[in-house]
């Protein structure tokens, strides 16, 4: 049967080096007690070695080229293959509820949304791994005070250890792209709660990014607005005197990032008391 043709609106380089896809899929040997998901198969050349390891396996993929293919070349996979978007899919239903390993060479357009997903369903996923763009690889593990480090950094390892594992050119796929390619794998930490508002948090972290080479002071201004925490159109004296709000957030912890929201929740709970 003829290869399936990539396909650029989404996002498809096919990898097609066999030793590099063996290195990828020996990634999920981490946690080998997990079923595993394989977001965009493609023509199944990671999948061949997923199969491999004796583990209840199913793939999510979008494309109907790509599934008749891996149908006739996989046929046993006929009833593990879910035709569907993994960005809408309800993953409590994949293995009936169950906690899976998240795995692929994830399709480069969406690669940072699939994350997020993984987030709103971080019990289900103890354990992600596998193969994105080397800058966002760099930005899921980068430390505090670098260039990487922002909104991804922050919100993954708020929940997940993330390890940044090997670097892939972009000679073993087609269409090659035109950024070199890493395999992370990302696994849930012991954090059950961060002890501050979670939906404020998210809020804190994006907003502050959103123009990070500006002082906290200056780009907390839309939210504090938002949250109706500004005096006078001023920031608040006690915020202003309890946290340095003259850094900016690259150089901020996950947990002074904790800290930050929790005294905005108190500025909130002493305005509504």
């Amino acid at each position: 049967m003829k290869a399936v043709r990539p396909k650029k609106a989404l996002g498809q380089h096919f990898l097609t080096d066999l030793p590099t896809a063996q290195r990828i899929a020996d990634t999920v040997d981490v946690r080998p007690d997990l079923p595993i998901l394989e977001v965009g198969p493609g023509m199944g050349v990671l999948t061949q070695f997923l199969m491999q390891k004796g583990r209840v396996l199913k793939v999510a993929e979008i494309d109907d080229e790509s599934v008749v293919f891996l149908r006739r070349t996989y046929p046993s996979l006929e009833d593990s293959i879910i035709e569907d978007d993994f960005l809408k899919m309800h993953l409590e239903r994949t293995f009936g509820g169950q906690p899976f390993l998240l795995t692929g060479n994830y399709p480069y357009n969406i690669s940072s949304q699939i994350f997020f997903k993984m987030l709103d369903n971080r019990d289900l996923i103890p354990c992600c791994t596998g193969m994105i763009q080397k800058e966002v690889a760099e930005r899921l593990a980068a430390r505090p005070g670098t260039k990487a480090y922002g909104i991804l950094s922050v919100l993954v390892q708020a929940w997940y250890d993330v390890e940044y594992l090997f670097t892939v050119p972009p000679s073993v796929f087609n269409p090659p792209p035109k950024v070199q390619s890493a395999v992370v794998c990302m696994r849930r930490n012991d954090a059950h709660a961060l002890g501050c508002n979670e939906d404020l948090f998210k809020r804190v972290v994006k907003t502050t990014f959103n123009q990070r080479r500006k002082m906290l002071r200056v780009n907390l201004r839309p939210l504090l607005a938002e949250l109706g925490l500004l005096e006078e159109g001023k920031l608040p004296e006690r915020l202003a005197d309890d946290f340095d709000l003259t850094r900016r957030p690259e150089q901020l912890s996950l947990a002074q990032f904790v800290e930050l929201t929790q005294r905005l929740e108190a500025l909130l709970d002493a305005r509504q008391g």
